[in-house]
C-alpha cells in the first residue's frame, strides 16, 4: 500500500505521525481515504471545488502530479506520495 509523507504543519491530523500508509489506487482516492482516516485533512489539501491547492504540491516517487495527471495520477503498491507545503518569503 503506498506510504505518504507527512509534512510537520499536518502531523497534528495524524497524531505527529510523519508517514501513514493509505490503500488507494490514485490520488483522490488517496486523499478520501486520508480524510476519512485523519477528519480535516481534505480541507488542508483541497479547496472548495475539490482540487489540490495551489500552494500544496504533491508528488509521487518525486514526480509532480501536476505534470502526470492530477488527482487521476495512479498508484501502486511500493509508491511513496510526498505532501509538499509551498513555503513563501521575501
Amino acid at each position: 500500500m503506498p506510504s505518504v509523507r507527512i509534512p510537520t504543519p499536518l502531523r497534528k491530523l495524524t497524531a505527529e505521525k510523519d508517514e501513514v500508509n493509505i490503500s488507494a489506487v490514485n490520488i483522490s482516492a488517496l486523499i478520501e481515504e486520508l480524510e476519512n482516516q485523519y477528519p480535516g485533512f481534505k480541507a488542508r489539501l483541497c479547496d472548495e471545488s475539490g482540487e489540490v491547492r495551489r500552494f500544496i504540491n504533491l508528488y509521487v516517487n518525486n514526480e509532480d502530479i501536476r505534470f502526470l495527471d492530477g488527482k487521476e495520477t495512479a498508484l501502486n503498491e511500493d509508491d511513496v506520495v510526498s505532501i509538499i507545503p509551498a513555503i513563501a518569503g521575501g
